[in-house]
């Protein structure tokens, strides 16, 4: 099969920032012409001019027992992430392979990036315009006189459209500050955010397909296979999309400090299988692990030895779903939420880890080492904590047993915090004074490739590294060799290294907070422009910032406009959590007075009117 790549670096240019004019124009030629083939079925379907979106909903909810409007939204979204998610973790792969796009209508992974992500959110329209002449669950929002639209739906509509809205932003991003080649892109950030908290859309769309009411509660929900196994795979996409943020890690170039990556999957694991164990019950948190290694599995297959590309590889989540259910299965707080959240947080942030370790020097080119035993336990207890606690609200509300609201809230602004805190931990490196001599040995000419010998200087600049390595990258290909520790201060390379044509080679080294670089070989690239790095044998360099390296293409902003664009992107991604809180609440409290099993709190001195639905008493 030929390899995606080859076929991007067939292309005459690679343009450093956005895409040409004429790739807009098609680009927003298509966006108008499926916006308006949605806007059209939904005026025939609210004019009374067509059965379709009817017809094609009564058939899909035959097999779940949940209305049209519940069973068509919910097929077409799940479909939709899977193309997405599909599409995002092959364009990750088909960068570090071949570097820029000739231009985003030249990569086939962001047409299954672009209609996934539409899909999602016409998936929240059908929702929305479906019902007709009746109420769609107990927590719907009036729209206008006689149309009324699950809060469900609204949630699942505004996270779709803030992941649609990011990918024509992602290319006036590019033409303002040029082509950062991350995944944590802030453009790239509200496609991954909107894609994954929709799916908290869509479980509080299908209770609301139920009226607010369901027949079993907790582990009873474990006999009914059908429901219990659409659950458990709604759990597990919300794993899957969580586990994104990830991405870089899952490919070994990962351009952040080390300590981010078992913090994220205790954050991950945190929500996503506590809320799965307390919502689905008994199985919950391991199917929903099961679903996540399947697809990811699946995909990987597809990504590496069918398409040809670097093969992502992904967190196991095993061990942490086991811990999950014995202690769900050991102590009696099942039916305090937060509680059982915040004791499976420490043991996904501690035991967790230990399976993770080891995991990571399975899967993993760069594995986990003792350099950030101590600080990647910390980050992954904090993370997973608040993982917990916020799975536990999930769970509560989707059970329709909320606590009062200032105890919620006080929960999810400081989990967020903390969450902020340790992400800001992770970003923050610092630079060496260190410089590198090489030796070059050439293994082949044509093409250029070498053994490669480091000398530090100074020699004891490193203690314990994560990593002392070589990366070589969009060549078509990458390569990320190891280094062999062979004196003080001294490495050599375990194979040969690309320093020719396209590819861009750097020593990368990474102990504690420093992260540095020094560059080996870079291509010349006219379109940024920068002149060719040379390799050549005895050469001294000094390192520098990871990121001059490694998003070479990545422009200086003036006037503080990329602060400012980086803050706009971050209040709008407050405000969608802020809107997916809210439909959780909503939810939550208008259902409980309709829920047999619900049992409300007592009132408190703030709260002496009002009586919520409690999680954190015993029944």
């Amino acid at each position: 099969m030929v390899r995606g790549g080859r076929v991007l670096l067939d292309a005459a240019s690679k343009p450093a920032g956005g895409a040409a004019f004429g790739e807009v124009i098609i680009a927003s030629v298509i966006a108008l012409g499926l916006t308006a083939i949605l806007l059209g079925l939904v005026w025939l379907h609210r004019s009374g001019r067509s059965q379709i979106l009817t017809t094609a909903g009564t058939r899909l909810g035959k097999a779940t027992g949940v209305p049209p409007w519940v069973a068509l939204p919910t097929v077409l979204t799940t479909a939709s992430l899977l193309c997405a998610l599909f599409g995002m973790l092959w364009d990750i792969s088909l960068h570090i392979d071949v570097g820029r796009d000739p231009g985003p209508l030249a990569n086939p992974a962001h047409y299954f990036i672009l209609f996934g992500l539409f899909g999602v959110f016409a998936g929240g329209i059908f929702a929305c315009a479906m019902p007709l002449g009746e109420k769609p669950g107990p927590a719907a929002v009036r729209f206008i006189k006689g149309w009324d639209v699950p809060v469900g739906g609204l949630l699942l509509t505004g996270a779709g459209f803030y992941a649609l809205l990011g990918f024509p932003l992602d290319d006036v991003w590019h033409r303002l500050f040029g082509q950062d080649v991350t995944l944590w892109g802030p453009t790239h950030l509200m496609l991954i955010t909107g894609a994954g908290l929709s799916i908290i859309g869509l479980l509080i769309l299908e209770q609301e397909g139920h009226g607010g009411l369901s027949s079993d509660d907790g582990d009873r929900k474990v006999g009914q296979l059908t429901r219990f196994v659409r659950q458990a795979s709604a759990m597990g996409g919300l794993l899957l999309g969580l586990s994104v943020f990830q991405g870089e890690y899952d490919f070994d170039v990962e351009q952040f400090r080390l300590v981010l990556s078992p913090f994220m999957i205790a954050g991950a694991a945190g929500l996503a299988l506590v809320a799965a164990r307390l919502f689905i019950g008994r199985g919950g948190a391991l199917a929903a692990t099961a679903f996540f290694l399947v697809i990811r599995g699946v995909i990987a297959l597809l990504v590496g030895p069918v398409l040809g590309q670097v093969t992502p590889t992904f967190p196991l989540y095993l061990g942490s779903a086991i811990l999950v259910e014995i202690l769900a299965l050991s102590v009696p707080l099942l039916r305090r939420p937060l509680a059982f959240g915040a004791v499976s947080g420490v043991l996904i942030g501690t035991v967790g880890f230990a399976t993770e370790y080891a995991w990571s020097h399975v899967r993993a080119t760069l594995p986990w080492g003792t350099d950030i035993l101590v600080e990647g336990v910390l980050m992954a207890v904090v993370g997973g904590v608040a993982g917990g606690l916020l799975g536990g609200l999930l769970a509560a509300g989707l059970r329709r047993r909320l606590p009062s609201r200032a105890v919620a809230r006080t929960v999810v602004v400081g989990c967020v915090v903390a969450l902020a805190a340790c992400v800001t931990n992770g970003l923050i490196a610092t630079v060496p004074k260190l410089q590198a001599t090489f030796g070059i040995e050439n293994a082949t000419d044509n093409p250029r490739t070498a053994n490669i010998t480091v000398q530090l200087d100074p020699a004891n600049a490193l203690d314990d590294p994560s990593w002392v390595q070589i990366t070589s990258w969009q060549g078509q290909g990458l390569v990320v060799d190891p280094l062999e520790k062979t004196g003080e201060g001294r490495y050599r390379t375990t194979q040969p290294i690309p320093i020719h044509d396209d590819w861009k080679a750097l020593l990368r080294v990474h102990d504690g907070r420093m992260l540095s670089a020094v560059p080996i070989y870079l291509p010349k690239d006219s379109a940024i422009p920068a002149d060719e790095i040379k390799a050549t044998d005895g050469m001294t360099r000094k390192a520098i910032p990871e990121i001059k390296i490694l998003q070479r293409e990545l422009t200086k902003s003036g006037g503080g406009l990329w602060l400012l664009a980086n803050l706009v992107v971050l209040a709008c991604t407050l405000a969608l959590i802020a809107a997916i809180s809210w439909g959780v609440a909503r939810y939550a409290q208008r259902a409980a007075a309709r829920d047999p099993f619900a049992r409300p709190s007592p009132p408190t001195p703030d709260d002496a009117e009002r009586r919520a639905p409690s999680g954190l008493g015993s029944r």
